[in-house]
């Protein structure tokens, strides 16, 4: 995280850490960082069908970081959001990043058929298309996320970064079940994939008329884990807003286990911060964990 950033949730006074609660991450696979060290209890390869957790892109190690990095290898400097929490990755983008419906799916398909095996609570997808001809709430991505929130799963969406035009909220981040995410501090211009952008951000409402995003958090240049032995590295956008919100929820989940998936959406709604912005930008305002906590 920089500096900014980390004070975002270091000024909580919690001593939770998010311990048992298992978080799911959608993404390029996870490298086995050492702020990740025997956190990574379970790994699924929906690309290339390999055993071992591996990352060769980058983008999903660098979101499992932000969501329970250690920060062992920084002296706590880059310590994620619930550094107790147990990781589940599951690799359904190539090194470029892209990927396919159907592998993202199959990866839900996977992780509802094991979230008592390893107590995921969290499905973490940091992964977008644009809406388009088949990409609408019918679309198969968006029944698959609505499939995972019906198993109980706290479903957590990137907005995406097609901003600032009104209905650029990607899918399936359009889905009306799920928590999705805006970046907070998207006024800052920065590099998002190669681009330099500002005020990328996806705003609502869908194409059904749904308010979205539902909540803000930061994704400016945080640093967190990279694929690389004892590193770290520097990413923008909305994917890293998401899981900011996801290690969130994990230490809300440590605290009070029995809260459903329900539970926690209207918790975040009733205790996020409202910053005056319209409601297709800010949502129910940005995320304040020490708040969210406060019982």
């Amino acid at each position: 995280m920089n500096q900014e950033n980390s004070e975002f949730f270091r000024n909580s006074r919690s001593t939770l850490t998010g311990k048992g609660i298992g978080v799911a991450v959608l993404d390029t696979g996870c490298f086995p960082h050492e702020d990740l060290k025997n956190r990574i209890a379970a790994f699924r390869d929906m690309v290339g069908r390999r055993q071992a957790p591996y990352d060769d892109n980058g983008h999903g190690t660098h979101i499992c970081g932000i969501i329970g990095g250690s920060g062992a290898a920084s002296g706590g400097l880059h310590r994620g959001v619930a550094p107790g929490c147990h990781l589940i990755p599951v690799k359904v983008l190539d090194r470029r990043g892209n990927g396919y419906v159907s592998d993202v799916l199959s990866g839900l398909a996977w992780i509802r058929e094991n979230k008592e095996r390893y107590n995921i609570r969290i499905v973490n997808i940091s992964v977008g298309s644009f809406p388009r001809r088949n990409m609408g709430e019918n679309s198969a991505l968006v029944r698959g996320v609505n499939t995972a929130w019906d198993a109980g799963l706290v479903v957590v969406v990137a907005a995406g970064n097609m901003g600032p035009k009104s209905g650029t909220i990607t899918t399936p981040g359009i889905s009306r079940k799920v928590i999705t995410v805006g970046c907070s501090d998207d006024h800052k211009e920065v590099n998002v994939m190669g681009s330099r952008m500002i005020d990328y951000s996806g705003r609502g409402p869908t194409g059904a008329c749904i308010c979205k995003p539902d909540i803000i958090a930061p994704g400016a240049s945080i640093i967190s884990c990279s694929n690389r032995i004892g590193q770290y590295a520097g990413k923008s956008g909305t994917s890293m807003s998401t899981p900011f919100v996801s290690g969130a929820l994990a230490l809300l989940l440590e605290q009070q286990p029995e809260l459903s998936n329900r539970d926690v959406k209207l918790l975040l709604r009733e205790r996020a911060v409202d910053l005056g912005l319209p409601q297709n930008q800010q949502g129910w305002g940005v995320l304040d964990i020490e708040k969210l906590l406060n019982r």
